[in-house]
């Protein structure tokens, strides 16, 4: 399984971290989606993760990724 870590903008509290995690879980080969609201951080972990539609997913939500983290 594949590990995918993301510093997001823009989150302040738990509906924040309920939209991406409902964003981000329709992204095939998905199986869990981590928020952690104080770091800024979002952990993905998959197989055959795509990048660009995990990034994608986060804009739908309505988040910015400033940089995609050490996983």
């Amino acid at each position: 399984m594949a590990r995918k870590q993301y510093l997001v903008t823009g989150m302040s509290c738990q509906h924040c971290a309920a939209s991406i995690t409902e964003e981000v879980s329709q992204v095939p080969g998905v199986a869990e989606v981590n928020v952690d609201i104080a770091a800024g951080s979002v952990s993905v972990d998959g197989t055959d993760l795509d990048d660009a539609r995990l990034r994608a997913a986060i804009v739908e939500a309505g988040y910015e990724v400033a940089r995609t983290a050490a996983a």
